[in-house]
């Protein structure tokens, strides 16, 4: 059997989820076409998404077509629950880019397609909702070519859009323009229609270049229908076959997967959801995990067909297949998606045995809210502590700072609608009651200039037995933290340039105003130790010999003392936009975006682009319908770090400061 690992990816409201629910019964795993609207549908298995109607995790279901499994991974449309969707794409094969035939192109399709386009995961574009009044398939098609850039081919047309009758009907032959899309990508193509003109290339032949071409998502084929009427279902299905690669791997080599999602199962225990890329995984096998630890798979689960959330084929909450001993055979092989049980330390990334072909990487921007928790009841922050640690566990991008001093617990975020949503979740699954401080901008820090320290063994004021230098310097745009080495090497214990780049990191991830600091080139100058040292017994003395701790601990105070000579510069999140207006709403919105310190870029017929501070993001959408009459259209993605105009803001530090030597030095060695 082939495997097909694909994800259904879309704006929000584009009929994603009831797309899956269509797929699903007419691949014959359910028997009733469930409704988002009534809270009914499979993949939307939580109360809370029932009753938003939206998706807020993803789902893995299983269905048949022909000879092939096909994985089909539901995930949010909500840009607030983006973090979903990028695990995700490490693990597809393909994907579905589902479009409303209504709204067309919109702010998440944009985001969503730039980035299946830029992994190379070949992806079908599904037009739905053709039924609706307003639908234009011919419109949105345009749109596909025109805002997104995409080389598509239309694999039929529509008769009656926007009527209930509304039907698909697939091209016979090749289709209009489908020779010209393919020929530009295929030279042996053109040759043959150049020699032999079109009937040197039979339909046959022209699909065959479809599918090769759409395998190697070099061409995305659209097809049109509605996953309330089914119209259309039937042949997208046919297609996931014939135009979608299947996951490939080698079952006889070393294993090595990735994990995409981690839940916890009924009795607390942690699930990890993986997708295997080489190898064979057995029950009671142990696994390689990052950091040199091992763990024991003491379960293996796999979807398979009437497997979803809302229908598990155990009662004990254990859902698909699965092998606890291994003596039935059933286990996980090269290309599928597997539950795993066993692996209580593994997160979200964490790759399985040996490194995949492609290491988990972030694909979108991080989020740039932070707010402050509050729980209604004192006595219940330190459940909420353990609440919340477990939603991060579950959320990587979710970044949680305990701040100790001031007995506050603060949240990443990347909307307001993620913060209601945390708030339902923590009353629902751990009973509590909480609140929200108002979210506030989460900035950078950037080196202005170059800066240098150092601090030697055996020389006040240093009290630790090593010897650091370092210098910090800025590095380019986007490289985050570069570590590097100007001693010589093999002059330092590998273990202990191991502990001085880990507290490099840890430290800069707060600056000298307590915000993260970025595109830093940090290069260890000086290095120095004292070797083991024993007395005739054979004692080991501490006292004479250098240890982790002393550059783990040293590292932070030369760090920042180099930081200091640097300066920095405080930057904020800024988004780009895109505003649709309709007419004669210009000269309304934009004295509002000048008042909220937009910087427009371009200005055409209706239609303004330009930047925003990320923190004006959320107010702009909130006072557009009101401006606009309703009409107006608002797009914004995260576009780059620019320095901060006025006073520079601080965050509060966490943890022993650096910056100030006495009470660090007080805190880690309880001296000065």
């Amino acid at each position: 059997m082939r495997t097909l690992n694909l994800g259904i990816l879309a704006h929000v409201d584009a009929g994603k989820t009831s797309l899956t629910e269509r797929l699903l019964l007419a691949a014959g795993v359910i028997d009733e076409l469930g409704s988002v609207d009534d809270g009914s549908t499979r993949t939307d298995s939580l109360d809370l998404e029932r009753r938003r109607g939206i998706t807020i995790k993803s789902a893995v279901v299983s269905f048949g077509v022909g000879d092939t499994t096909v994985n089909l991974i539901d995930t949010p449309g909500h840009p607030d629950f983006i973090a979903e969707v990028e695990r995700v794409l490490n693990v597809l094969d393909g994907a579905v880019l589902v479009v409303s035939a209504v709204e067309g192109v919109q702010a998440q399709t944009r985001v969503l397609m730039r980035t299946l386009r830029r992994l190379g995961i070949p992806a079908l574009v599904f037009v739905n909702k053709i039924d609706r009044r307003g639908a234009r398939p011919a419109g949105v098609l345009a749109e596909l070519g025109g805002k997104l850039g995409l080389p598509v081919a239309a694999m039929g047309e529509v008769a009656g859009a926007g009527t209930p009758g509304a039907a698909f009907v697939p091209y016979e032959g090749g289709g209009p323009g489908l020779l010209d899309v393919l020929a530009l990508r295929d030279d042996a193509l053109l040759a043959a229609y150049v020699a032999g003109g079109a009937a040197a290339l039979p339909p046959a032949r022209l699909r065959a270049a479809l599918a090769a071409q759409s395998r190697r998502g070099l061409v995305h084929p659209v097809f049109f229908g509605s996953a309330i009427t089914g119209a259309g279902v039937d042949e997208l299905i046919a297609g996931l076959r014939e135009l979608l690669p299947a996951a490939e791997g080698d079952p006889g080599g070393p294993v090595s997967g990735a994990v995409f999602k981690v839940e916890r199962g009924p009795a607390g225990e942690k699930v990890a959801y993986a997708r295997l890329y080489s190898g064979t995984l057995r029950v009671r096998d142990r696994l390689r995990l990052p950091g040199g630890g091992e763990a024991r798979v003491t379960a293996i689960d796999l979807p398979n067909a009437g497997d979803t959330p809302k229908n598990p084929a155990r009662r004990d909450g254990r859902q698909g297949r699965e092998d606890r001993d291994g003596r039935d055979g059933r286990v996980v092989a090269a290309g599928q998606i597997a539950r795993l049980r066993g692996l209580d330390a593994v997160r979200i990334g964490d790759p399985l045995g040996e490194p995949p072909p492609h290491a988990a990487e972030g694909h979108f921007a991080p989020p740039t809210l932070e707010t402050v928790v509050l729980p209604a009841r004192p006595a219940d922050r330190g459940a909420l502590l353990l609440a919340l640690t477990r939603l991060a566990e579950q959320d990587p991008l979710i970044g949680l700072r305990q701040d100790d001093a001031r007995g506050e617990i603060s949240l990443t975020l990347y909307g307001e609608v993620q913060k209601e949503v945390i708030q339902d979740t923590l009353r629902e699954e751990a009973g509590l009651e909480v609140a929200f401080r108002e979210s506030t901008t989460i900035c950078v820090e950037r080196p202005a200039g170059t800066g240098a320290a150092a601090e030697l063994i055996g020389k006040d004021p240093n009290p630790f037995l090593a010897t650091v230098g370092l210098r910090v310097e800025p590095g380019p745009p986007g490289s985050g933290v570069t570590f590097g080495l100007e001693v010589e090497l093999g002059s330092l214990p590998y273990a202990f340039t191991r502990t001085i780049e880990e507290s490099v990191h840890e430290t800069l991830r707060q600056g000298l105003r307590g915000w993260q600091v970025i595109d830093c080139v940090v290069t260890l100058t000086h290095s120095g130790y004292y070797a083991r040292q024993s007395h005739s017994g054979g004692v080991f003395d501490k006292s004479m010999s250098s240890t982790a701790g002393d550059f783990r601990n040293l590292t932070p105070l030369v760090v920042m003392e180099a930081l200091r000579r640097a300066g920095t510069v405080v930057c904020e999140p800024v988004h780009r936009f895109t505003l649709e207006l309709p007419a004669g709403t210009a000269g309304e919105v934009l004295p509002v975006l000048a008042r909220l310190g937009a910087v427009p870029r371009a200005q055409g017929t209706g239609l303004v682009e330009g930047e925003i501070p990320a923190a004006k993001v959320h107010e702009l959408g909130q006072r557009l319908p009101g401006l606009t009459r309703g009409e107006g259209v608002l797009e914004t993605a995260f576009e780059r770090y620019r320095p901060v105009r006025g006073p520079a803001p601080a965050r509060p530090r966490l943890g022993p400061d650096p910056l100030d030597r006495k009470e660090y030095l007080l805190r880690v060695q309880r001296r000065v």
